[in-house]
């Protein structure tokens, strides 16, 4: 049985890789959310149960944003183990992104660069699938971003934060993304901490809990900064 899985696997590896990138990762989205890839079922051990934030975690593996960005196989993929997942980046109005192909497998490293440019179904989409979800024993997060034309992001993660924090276990507020007509700003402490008044002060924020996403290519003394900002406002 187990070569005859492993056989099963590897065909179906070759199969997507006879695609284009973004194609074949919607095929095994579809295939998640139809029920067609096998659930994971082995318990997870007690030793990898872990406690962030306020929240449990079965184990501390799961899907960044990025993977599944409408929310479209949430129940499948954590149905795969996982112990958490982070569905988006979802933006207040739907867009598409950039023009295909923006999506570019690096083969010898098992790798693609992701060149997406923030496609979103919209907020209202993506929240009716998180709404819908079925399994509610895994933690479930929502990465937040401006529209890429907006003229004000912050009443864009004002919205989503509404919307939002009623229905997910934890937001993110991806203010490193470049794909926004405001950019960075908000990587600058006094913006920041301006954000994250104005997000305290909806009364809906209290049901979650609030990430705040940092640029890796930050340097080290402007990421604490930033840190001790987000930690000053909870």
């Amino acid at each position: 049985m187990s070569r005859n899985i492993l056989a099963l696997a590897d065909a179906g590896t070759r199969l997507l890789h006879a695609l284009d990138p973004e194609t074949a990762h919607g095929v095994a989205l579809r295939a998640l959310s139809c029920g067609l890839v096998p659930a994971a079922r082995d318990a997870d051990p007690a030793s990898l149960a872990t406690r962030v934030f306020g929240r449990d975690f079965v184990n501390p593996i799961g899907f960044a944003a990025g993977f599944d960005k409408q929310g479209l196989a949430i129940d499948g993929a954590l149905g795969l183990g996982a112990g958490f997942m982070e569905v988006g980046g979802v933006t207040p109005l739907p867009q598409r992104g950039n023009p295909r192909p923006r999506l570019f497998r690096l083969t010898e490293d098992r790798a693609v660069i992701n060149r997406m440019g923030l496609n979103s179904d919209g907020a209202e989409a993506v929240a009716r699938r998180v709404a819908a979800r079925r399994r509610r024993d895994r933690i479930l997060g929502v990465n937040l971003a401006s529209n890429t034309e907006s003229a004000d992001a912050a009443a864009d993660f004002a919205l989503l934060v509404e919307r939002f924090a009623p229905i997910a276990d934890f937001l993110t507020l991806d203010i490193s993304c470049p794909n926004t007509r405001g950019g960075k700003q908000f990587l600058e402490p006094r913006p920041l901490g301006a954000l994250l008044q104005r997000l305290g002060a909806i009364p809906a924020r209290a049901k979650t809990k609030l990430l705040v996403k940092l640029s890796p290519d930050l340097e080290g003394e402007r990421i604490t900064t930033l840190v001790e900002v987000a930690l000053a406002e909870g």
